[in-house]
């Protein structure tokens, strides 16, 4: 099917009582594993790259998006609900770009820019996105790193900043921090529920949870219920590929034939056993997220006009469960 807009997966998810997964790639065989895991499911996902990765400093010199906007045609090739999302960059050049290549949803990072410079980019980048029908993800507060707990960098999400900023930029989904944490390899978040209610009361967009990896989803069904439509997923997908594909290269040594443990796709390929491990990774977050099968027809009907639509049937509903 081809590219299905963020905006109706969220306004599907809100109205399944849900939230979609955001799982992030870097490499053909994870974009793979999470459209593959999406099919598998018959679940809505939102697939993509993060932007300010590809340009990160200690790159040499930033990746050519080119590389990964041709990945797009697999997107467009499922057989699964996807939104293709340039994810957390603030580069205006980039964000053009991924427009004028294929992403149909974008996400306006926070952590380098005023709150005056920020609120001007998210602007531009609104009315750019926009009028090529591409759902914009922006962000009130600021989320501590993993690596750096107890030493700043956190900033929990105003409620009063967050409705003026979607009252003046017209975005169509938030970013929140309430106590979730970007990069946490080991434990648990603590997420502190009155902060999301207050936001909720504030904001009527759908709600997104940067930092899922550390997020506890055994209280995925109090925040879905409280606005969060959309979970972001990244390092402990790459922990899970990370394992597997050490484990499956263990078996290897010269002068062994390298051929089938790269490229040529059976059981001793580590590209397979990485992919493989996204993959299943993947289906357990989608179903700790709350999707428990094909959303019904009212649902679908609800999310293609609108979030503001209403529905008798709520079809499925959450799900407890937690993953790592």
């Amino acid at each position: 099917m081809p590219l299905v807009s963020m905006n109706e997966l969220l306004a599907g998810a809100k109205a399944g009582g849900y939230a979609v997964c955001y799982c992030e790639s870097w490499n053909l065989e994870s974009l793979q594993a999470v459209i593959e895991a999406a099919e598998e499911l018959n679940a809505p996902i939102v697939a993509g790259f993060n932007g300010g990765f590809l340009m990160h400093p200690e790159r040499p010199q930033p990746e050519r998006l080119v590389y990964y906007i041709c990945l797009a045609a697999a997107v467009r090739a499922s057989s699964a609900p996807v939104a293709f999302l340039l994810n957390e960059t603030d580069d205006l050049a980039q964000i053009d770009e991924g427009i004028r290549a294929g992403f149909n949803s974008v996400m306006v990072e926070n952590a380098r820019l005023g709150p005056m410079e920020y609120r001007q980019r998210v602007k531009e980048v609104v009315l750019m996105a926009h009028a090529n029908d591409v759902s914009v993800e922006a962000q009130i507060g600021h989320l501590p790193n993993g690596w750096d707990i107890g030493h700043g960098g956190s900033e929990l999400t105003n409620p009063k900043r967050a409705r003026a900023l979607v009252e003046e930029t017209g975005i169509d989904a938030l970013g929140v921090a309430i106590g979730n944490v970007h990069v946490l390899t080991r434990g648990k978040a603590k997420i502190d529920l009155d902060s999301l209610r207050e936001i909720h009361r504030a904001v009527d967009i759908p709600l997104v949870i940067h930092g899922g990896t550390g997020f506890p989803l055994e209280h995925a069904h109090e925040v879905i219920a409280l606005g969060v439509a959309k979970f972001n997923f990244g390092t402990n997908l790459k922990q899970a590929y990370l394992a597997a594909v050490s484990a499956a290269l263990g078996a290897y040594a010269e002068p062994m034939n390298p051929h089938h443990f790269l490229g040529m796709g059976g059981d001793r390929d580590i590209m397979v056993a990485g992919r493989n491990a996204v993959k299943q990774k993947v289906k357990e977050l989608v179903l700790a997220c709350g999707y428990a099968g094909r959303p019904r027809r009212a649902e679908v009907q609800s999310a293609r006009a609108g979030p503001g639509s209403q529905v008798e049937d709520s079809g499925p509903r959450c799900v407890r469960g937690s993953a790592t």
